[in-house]
């Protein structure tokens, strides 16, 4: 054995698999049977098997009457400890609710969760709307998506730049920032306007505008978002722009007073 074989980490791969089944699993809708999983993960049946009863056995799992398999209760348990961790506050799922039920849209909150902008909690619209890739603890293509811009927008210029140098800006549709010269000037409209848009560059058909709250410090600590199809979008635009802001300035005055107030109608009609 090298040096460098002692000194490498250890790793289980019975582990690694079983953590591969479970997320498997907890991606569909108890569709999932051995037969699926093992050629879906590349995994031996009988190995499959004895992973699928290991993961029962221990109640991450259930087997269902069909022969499929779904989230156990401390899988469900896992789930609840860590939403809670990285969820939103109390106090700003209120203001999420207050937004949706406002808008009958889809409505979003993310959070500047450990130095990136995270996907914490989402209502689906009455015209049911919901980007597929979405979902909570979602954090990728930050150069696409309003809820990122309005974040990423009142952040250290240095800090940004550091973010994105050297990392490729994936077209996702034929709107998409792909280079980070327009990124940063799209970012200064943001600043200027105070709030951010998406318009088909993350997922065509579909537009989002996004308002960032911040801390005490004046630090952006996350932002609300509306997404709806452009159908409605071009008519609804000012209405939902001066939702998402009301939202925003709500939950900016619950970080830094610990009060959770809705602005008088003069104030929410500017």
């Amino acid at each position: 054995m090298t040096e460098t074989e002692k000194d490498a980490p250890t790793v289980l791969h019975t582990l690694d698999r079983g953590l591969q089944v479970l997320e498997a699993v907890a991606a569909v809708d108890g569709t999932a049977t051995a037969k699926v999983l093992s050629r879906q993960l590349g995994i031996k049946i009988g190995t499959c098997y004895h992973l699928l009863r290991t993961l029962v056995a221990t109640g991450y799992l259930v087997r269902l009457a069909g022969g499929g398999y779904d989230v156990g209760p401390r899988a469900a348990s896992l789930s609840r400890h860590l939403q809670r961790r990285a969820g939103p506050l109390p106090g700003l799922s209120v203001i999420l609710t207050r937004l949706h039920n406002k808008t009958k849209e889809t409505s979003y909150i993310s959070g500047w969760y450990h130095g990136t902008p995270v996907l914490q909690h989402y209502l689906t619209g009455a015209q049911a709307l919901r980007v597929g890739t979405l979902d909570v603890g979602y954090s990728g293509n930050m150069h696409a998506r309003a809820s990122c811009k309005a974040i990423l927008a009142f952040l250290p210029t240095e800090q940004v730049a550091t973010m994105f140098e050297g990392v490729p800006l994936d077209a996702l549709t034929p709107r998409t920032i792909t280079d980070f010269d327009s990124l940063t000037v799209e970012l200064a409209r943001v600043r200027h306007r105070g709030y951010a848009l998406d318009l088909e560059e993350y997922a065509s058909g579909v537009s989002c505008v996004a308002a960032p709250f911040f801390n005490g410090a004046g630090t952006p600590a996350g932002t609300f978002t509306v997404s709806v199809p452009v159908s409605r979008f071009t008519e609804r635009q000012a209405l939902l722009t001066r939702e998402v802001r009301e939202a925003a300035s709500m939950a900016t005055t619950l970080l830094r007073t610990g009060r959770l107030v809705v602005p008088p109608a003069t104030q929410r009609a500017l």
